[in-house]
């Protein structure tokens, strides 16, 4: 009987029933939990780019990628939102102050800086 490609590169297969499916294993990668910015990203690459996500999840790349880019927005997020406390007069002074505008200003703060953290890398690349 003549052997596949596949048993010829070293695969095997197992049957089941009637079929022989071919035993294939991903390749181990490191499951760090993921955070929401990880998170985001696997659910942009799920469903809109499918193709790259797939290509990643086979090679072995997808769970590095999505811990590289959740250390890289996480970082980026605390790094944009303390200079943007800085420009914009925000102190520790206005927070005992009052609370509210200082609440009001930091709100707005954090959602500029989600936009801008979601365009350069979530939704990018």
């Amino acid at each position: 009987m003549n052997k596949s490609s596949f048993e010829q590169n070293g695969g095997s297969y197992r049957v089941v029933g009637d079929y022989k499916i071919p035993n294939i294993t991903l390749p181990a990668e490191a499951n760090k939990p993921l955070g929401v910015w990880g998170l985001k990203r696997k659910d942009y690459l799920m469903h809109h780019k499918r193709v790259q996500f797939n290509i990643m999840l086979m090679s072995g790349t997808l769970w590095a990628h999505l811990a590289e880019v959740d250390e890289q927005a996480t970082d980026m997020f605390s790094r944009l939102v303390e200079q943007m406390k800085f420009n914009e007069g925000i102190t520790e002074q206005l927070k005992a102050d009052d609370q509210m505008e200082w609440v009001a200003r930091m709100n707005n703060i954090e959602a500029r800086v989600r936009e801008v953290v979601n365009h350069e890398l979530i939704f990018n690349i």
